[in-house]
């Protein structure tokens, strides 16, 4: 009998489960997890986490009223959910910083800080986690100094190949390009129609891992925000991918064989070597309408659902 898409796929790749919803990663058992202001909403919203959100908001209520006491909780709840991933999935678990920090390079770092000793508190270690930070140019550089304090940084909302260079620049452990959202732009502005080899998000990932393993560059590339199997199994040897657990059940339940697209030895042609400063990123990404218009747009998403779980926060204080 033939294994199934999933269990291919994990024969080459690092498989990470992109959600919330503890009950999905334990039936899934990927290696890694990683969750977002979205993810953690729609999770707090489940009846089956109510204990987490309870045991958040009494002690929220001891640390007296305002918006600090709702941030605090905020913060306290994303550590909740990610201690308890990281009793399930063997490897990493990501915890993203607040995206309302996204411009904000001290105040990330220091953010930062606050979730690796809260997971510190409850006995997890830092190995265990990863620090998701929006590939802006204030991002980044958080990562560098993060990355040198030896805390793992996962640069998320990335969309184009001088976020990745500066990512590698920042010696980052890991980015998540978004692969999903790249097509997203293209199909909007009238491009297509795509097969998965011509995917414009597809097509971003592989230039990004040619050009990682063509000069030697150790940053993992992760894989992320997928539309359809298709471009998963397009990216089949990519270090890691992130999934959400629909395409993770499809992939489970189809079989066929999965072939390798992806291979560090044989990376495909790499894109020339670029060097950015601050002036050179800035000027490459404003070049870029989709890279430009999507980070705005992911970080304005975040911050949405950020709010939305402040609100919740907020009125459950009291």
């Amino acid at each position: 009998m033939t294994a199934s898409k999933l269990d291919q796929l994990r024969e080459m790749t690092t498989v990470v489960a992109d959600t919330g919803d503890i009950e999905a990663v334990r039936r899934l058992k990927p290696v890694d997890c990683t969750t977002n202001p979205t993810l953690i909403l729609k999770a707090v919203e489940a009846p089956a986490y109510a204990h987490l959100v309870d045991e958040a908001i009494g002690w929220g209520k001891k640390q007296g009223g305002g918006e600090k006491a709702v941030h605090a909780v905020c913060d306290r709840l994303a550590v909740s959910f990610g201690t308890e991933l990281t009793k399930i999935v063997p490897g990493r678990v990501s915890t993203e910083v607040d995206a309302d920090l996204s411009f904000d390079t001290q105040a990330s770092i220091e953010k930062a800080r606050a979730i690796i000793a809260a997971y510190k508190e409850r006995g997890v270690g830092k190995d265990r986690i990863l620090i998701k930070v929006a590939s802006t140019w204030e991002g980044l550089q958080a990562a560098k100094v993060l990355q040198a304090e030896g805390i793992d940084c996962n640069l998320t909302l990335l969309f184009a190949l001088p976020q990745a260079v500066a990512a590698a620049d920042a010696r980052a452990f890991l980015i998540s390009p978004f692969v999903g959202r790249i097509l997203d732009w293209h199909v909007k502005a009238g491009g297509g129609p795509y097969t998965a080899e011509t995917d414009p998000g597809v097509v971003s990932v592989r230039s990004i891992y040619a050009y990682y393993k063509t000069y030697g560059i150790d940053t993992v590339v992760m894989g992320a925000s997928f539309r359809n199997t298709g471009e998963i199994e397009a990216l089949a040897g990519c270090d890691r991918l992130t999934i959400g657990p629909g395409l993770l059940d499809e992939l489970a339940g189809a079989t066929g064989e999965l072939p390798r697209k992806l291979k560090r030895e044989a990376p495909g042609k790499a894109p020339e070597k670029l060097v950015l400063d601050e002036k050179a990123f800035r000027f490459a990404m404003n070049e870029d309408a989709m890279a430009t218009e999507k980070l705005a747009e992911g970080i304005r998403g975040f911050v949405k659902d950020l709010r939305s779980l402040r609100k919740l926060v907020a009125e459950k204080l009291g």
